[in-house]
């Protein structure tokens, strides 16, 4: 392989390629036995996310010497060491951020929502986004001020309809007691679901199958690619303070999102009141 200098928005077909092949070695092989189990901090990994991580890191390692890869299955110590190299360098060639295997747990339970998602971070900034949601072979993508696409398709967000009719995605294990009671007894949606994968999350708010999410707490390695993909399909997103979701750092993040600017104010006004 010939290698490069750092991504550009033209490396969106390789770094796709890149996430589909791995995911026919690693991931689809390992569908009817995943062998899940727990790590120390409670949640699940599986020989397919170990193998995609490894599988990655050796492929954009090839590619692009220079750009470090910050795994979700590497130490945190090693994740924070890392991150503070990013901080330090805007001017250096970032990082790769890197779920290998979003939706661990739909994974391991045969649900059909999983996947990669691939993001490059540089000078404090989400520049390039991947998300493929592996069962149904779809590519999601993004370059910072080039637009989204979802496979060779531009992919932009439909008209938003009144908060009333929307279809909302809540995660609601990580929200607080009262805005969760008040959601569940109370909404001012029309319908919810939980898909179980963050990065399928924020892509599916993108193309309009959600048109509002909210989650209380995110990884970096969860949010980047999708938030970014939601941003240049034309959607809104902030925290449950009202900040921007990514703050170049590996802090837990909370996420509203809409698809547009007009339903996430009247979306955040709401949850606002409702958490009072």
């Amino acid at each position: 392989m010939s290698q490069r200098q750092n991504p550009t928005a033209a490396d969106l077909d390789t770094l796709g390629g890149l996430l589909r092949d791995a995911a026919r070695r690693h991931i689809l092989p390992h569908a009817a036995d995943p062998r899940a189990r727990l790590k120390d901090d409670g949640s699940w990994v599986t020989d397919a996310d170990l193998a995609m991580q490894r599988h990655l890191q050796d492929r954009l390692a090839a590619l692009w010497p220079g750009v470090e890869l910050l795994g979700e299955e590497m130490s945190p110590r090693r994740q924070a060491e890392l991150m503070a190299a990013e901080a330090a360098d805007p001017q250096g060639s970032g990082l790769w951020v890197l779920d290998p295997l979003d939706g661990t747990s739909n994974f391991a339970a045969g649900l059909p929502a999983f996947g990669p998602a691939l993001a490059w971070v540089q000078g404090g900034k989400v520049r390039l986004g991947l998300v493929l949601d592996v069962m149904r072979d779809e590519l999601f993508s993004a370059a910072l001020g080039h637009g989204a696409r979802l496979d060779a398709r531009p992919l932009r967000c439909p008209r938003a309809p009144a908060m009333a009719r929307a279809i909302a995605c809540v995660d609601f294990k990580r929200l607080p007691h009262a805005l969760a009671a008040r959601l569940a007894t109370a909404p001012p949606y029309a319908s919810q679901r939980s898909l179980g994968s963050v990065a399928l999350d924020w892509c599916w708010v993108a193309a309009g199958r959600f048109h509002l999410y909210l989650h209380g707490a995110q990884g970096l390695w969860d949010y980047a690619a999708g938030s970014l993909i939601l941003a240049e399909a034309g959607g809104g997103a902030q925290t449950l303070d009202g900040e921007p979701v990514f703050d170049n750092s590996l802090r837990k993040r909370s996420a509203l999102a809409a698809l547009d600017d007009a339903l996430l104010r009247d979306w955040a006004a709401w949850v606002d009141g409702a958490s009072r």
